[in-house]
């Protein structure tokens, strides 16, 4: 039991906040979208109830992509979530399609919406809601990519660095944009239905937000394709590990190094050059101190440290 809570608090903890939010959500739009009929709050509905889906399957691949590496699996689960959030990129492209036709059935049988209040109310909760999931993940965004961004910096470095966030941070981090302007554009279509004559407006709205769905479902299924077939760390993680290879004075240069992103955990293979006059003895020691400097950062699953003795040319440029 205490290894099952050890496991379950290592998962995602913005996807779960966002599983159980949505949950709340879609229940109480789906009420308000049975009782109105407006279009546009069926769509954010249907939006919330994929994000809660989609969530909770991230969640739980959170959880078995911290396993450690066995025998069989030497490089440990980090893949997994890359697999999870595959499978939350169908959810979403079915519910937009879904959201699509009634947006396309809206504009050619346009309907008349009731409960003006009580839209405003739910949508307006919803905004509130899906807004702190929203900034809950651009905290978590700015902690996981190490980003010392504060106040109103974190919005913009939540853009700027979402790529080095892990794979289901990034999950939530898109879904949520998208609910909270699916939810503005629900809301902005209940008042035109409300106080206004035009009525396409509320099957715009529904369109809109399919469309909104598809450019969600298109970037993470890019991204979480490009992890399952193995990505490049990003530029700043390499320089970061060099910086720890160099901390050591005993190392005059890096020959090659090759850092491969699984999940939110890193693969290093590097081949270090040593300063003449060492020997194997001394080398292998060295060699062992440079690996478990860089094993120190939380993020590092393994290092492949090979050992050269320098060559006089400069290979890696600090």
């Amino acid at each position: 039991m205490n290894s099952l809570w050890a496991s379950i608090k290592k998962g995602n903890t913005s996807s779960l906040a966002a599983a159980l939010g949505n949950t709340g959500i879609a229940i109480i739009k789906a009420i308000a979208a049975s009782f109105s009929g407006s279009g546009a709050m069926f769509a954010s509905a249907m939006h919330s109830v994929a994000d809660a889906i989609n969530q909770t399957f991230v969640f739980v691949g959170s959880i078995f992509a911290e396993r450690k590496p066995s025998e069989r699996f030497p490089t440990g689960f980090g893949r997994v979530i890359n697999i999870v959030c595959m499978f939350a990129v169908i959810v979403v492209t079915v519910m937009a399609y879904e959201t699509f036709h009634k947006g396309v059935e809206l504009i050619k049988h346009p309907e008349e919406s009731s409960d003006f209040w009580l839209n405003f109310i739910v949508l307006a909760i919803s905004i509130i809601m899906d807004g702190s999931v929203l900034i809950k993940a651009m905290k978590e965004i700015v902690h996981e990519s190490r980003s010392d961004a504060k106040g109103l910096g974190i919005f913009f470095a939540s853009f700027r660095n979402a790529g080095k966030a892990a794979p289901p941070t990034r999950l939530v981090f898109y879904e949520d944009i998208v609910a909270t302007l699916g939810s503005l554009l629900a809301l902005i279509a209940v008042f035109f239905a409300t106080f206004s004559s035009f009525q396409l407006m509320d099957g715009i709205a529904t369109i809109l937000i399919a469309f909104l769905m598809v450019g969600v479902a298109f970037k993470v299924g890019y991204d979480n394709m490009a992890g399952l077939i193995g990505v490049a760390a990003p530029r700043d993680v390499e320089d970061r590990i060099g910086n720890l290879i160099f901390s050591h004075p005993e190392v005059s240069d890096i020959t090659r190094m090759r850092i491969i992103q699984e999940g939110r955990f890193y693969h290093v293979e590097a081949y270090i050059e040593l300063k003449n006059g060492f020997s194997l003895a001394e080398a292998t020691e060295i060699n062992h101190k440079v690996r478990n400097t860089v094993l120190e950062d939380p993020h590092i699953a393994d290092v492949i440290l090979g050992t050269l003795d320098d060559n006089g040319v400069v290979n890696w440029r600090r």
